[in-house]
C-alpha cells in the first residue's frame, strides 16, 4: 500500500502543528510544518530591516535564502542560512508579521514549489493555512482544525511564556483575531477549508485525542494498515 499524503489546516493556534507532528510521529511520515517557511522568511525580513508591505523586495529575499526544514530525533529544525533559527521563529514579533509576509503572490509562489517538492514521494503529514486547497489539493486526507479564539489564545499565550515570552492574554488574542481576519481576507490562497474536508473542532480536546480521530479518518479512506503501522 502506497504511502498516504496528509492535509492539515486551520486558523492560528488551533493545534494544526502540534497535531501533525504528533500524527507524523504515529505513522512515520515526514511533518512538513508550512508555517515555519514563512516564519523563517519573516525572520529574514525583519532581520534585514525590509518593509513586510514590499512585495518585490520580499520575493527577492525569498528566491536568495536557504531555507529548510531537517528532520532529526528531537524533531524537524528550521534552518536559515545553513543557522538553526527552529526558536526564534516563534517570537511574537515574527507571529505578528508573518501574514504580512505570506500575502505576497510571488512569495507564495515561491514557497508553494518548495512545499511540493517535499511532498512529491507522498508519506507526510503537511500542515499550514492553503495545504487542501492550493498546495496538495490531491491530499489522500484533509482536515480542518479549528477552536474558539480563546481556547486558541490560552494555548498560544501557554506557549510563549514556556519560551520565556512576556506576554499578556489580552494582546495575544487581539494577535489571534487580527491574524485570523488576514488570512481570510488575503486576495490570494486565503484561509479557507477545503471542500472535501474534514472539520474537527479542537476547543477542550488534547492532542493525542485529536490525532486518534485523524487516525480514524485516514482508515475510511483506505489508510487502515498505515494506522495500524507501531512507530
Amino acid at each position: 500500500m502506497g504511502r498516504f499524503s496528509i492535509a492539515i489546516d486551520g486558523p492560528a493556534g488551533a493545534g494544526k502543528s502540534s497535531v501533525a507532528r504528533t500524527l507524523a510521529q504515529r505513522l512515520g511520515y515526514l511533518h512538513i510544518d508550512t508555517g515555519a517557511l514563512y516564519r523563517a522568511l519573516t525572520l529574514l525580513v525583519l532581520r534585514r530591516g525590509v518593509n513586510p508591505a514590499e512585495e518585490a523586495a520580499i520575493a527577492k529575499l525569498a528566491r536568495e535564502a536557504q531555507i529548510s526544514l531537517v528532520a532529526g530525533s528531537g524533531g524537524v529544525k528550521v534552518f536559515l542560512d545553513g543557522k538553526d533559527v527552529t526558536d526564534a521563529i516563534r517570537d511574537p514579533v515574527v507571529s505578528e508579521n508573518v501574514s504580512l509576509v505570506a500575502q505576497h503572490p510571488r512569495v507564495r509562489d515561491h514557497l508553494l514549489a518548495i512545499q511540493r517538492e517535499l511532498a512529491a514521494d507522498g508519506g507526510v503529514v503537511m500542515d499550514g493555512r492553503d495545504i487542501g486547497t492550493v498546495v496538495l489539493p490531491d491530499a489522500d486526507l484533509k482536515v480542518f482544525l479549528t477552536a474558539s479564539a480563546k481556547e486558541r489564545a490560552r494555548r498560544r499565550m501557554k506557549e510563549l511564556r514556556t519560551q520565556g515570552h512576556k506576554v499578556t492574554y489580552k494582546d495575544i488574542l487581539l494577535s489571534i483575531r487580527a491574524r485570523d481576519n488576514l488570512d481570510a481576507e488575503r486576495l490570494v490562497a486565503p484561509l479557507r477549508a477545503a471542500a472535501d474536508a474534514v472539520f474537527l473542532d479542537t476547543t477542550g480536546k488534547d492532542i493525542d485525542t485529536v490525532v486518534e480521530e485523524i487516525l480514524g479518518y485516514l482508515s475510511a479512506v483506505g489508510g487502515r494498515d498505515e494506522c495500524s503501522t507501531d512507530v
